[in-house]
């Protein structure tokens, strides 16, 4: 009887995975992103831990996993960590890592947008791209990474009313249209950050997690 509590105990903690971020945002586009799947989304607050982890890394890679491997100390329970930017490349494909940095010097995301769209307003080349590395730990020994990337352009000006971040302001080849423009549906299956979840996703599923 007691193994086989524990094995029920075991099945139902690996049905819930936390998300590393204090980003409603961000929580809220990941909920529907496992929306389909038997995984249970929760964030930090949920499970009661209340951390500020600085971002020390020189990559995507590394910063997703500084934040996953934190997180994970602190829980017995599946982690999930992202870093993501937006590059542009005639901006030597900055703000890159340094994205979120780049908004919080300004009042507020809109006026970060435009500040970037200033920055190009005699560029031709306006190619960009949106890049998404996200970090799996607790599950294995070494913490699992899965990259996702978006490619597009910086619009003129800012469209739409959905989405966050950059999103009013970049275009992605892939939908053919602003991301601040598409549905959550539309977004997740194009987006940086969706790419990634798909290919974790499919890891979880051949690791027969979900």
């Amino acid at each position: 009887m007691i193994i086989i509590v524990i094995r029920l105990c075991d099945i139902f903690i690996n049905m819930k995975i936390v998300i590393a971020t204090n980003n409603m945002h961000k929580l809220k586009e990941y909920r529907s992103l496992f929306s389909e799947t038997s995984l249970e989304v929760l964030s930090i607050n949920d499970i009661n831990i209340n951390a500020e982890i600085d971002e020390t890394g020189e990559s995507y890679e590394e910063n997703s996993t500084i934040k996953a491997d934190n997180i994970a100390k602190l829980t017995n329970l599946l982690v999930i960590a992202d870093d993501s930017g937006i590059e542009i490349e005639t901006l030597g494909s900055s703000p890159g890592i340094n994205s979120s940095r780049f908004a919080s010097h300004y009042q507020n995301q809109t006026e970060a947008n435009q500040a970037i769209l200033e920055s190009l307003s005699n560029v031709a080349n306006r190619n960009a791209k949106f890049v998404c590395v996200i970090a799996l730990a607790n599950y294995q020994k070494e913490t699992q990474l899965f990259r996702g990337e978006c490619p597009g352009k910086i619009l003129f000006q800012a469209e739409g009313k959905g989405g966050f971040g950059y999103d009013p302001i970049f275009y992605s080849h892939e939908a053919e249209q602003c991301f601040a423009k598409l549905s959550t549906k539309q977004k997740n299956r194009f987006s940086h950050r969706g790419k990634a979840v798909k290919k974790l996703i499919e890891f979880l599923k051949t690791e027969n997690i979900i």
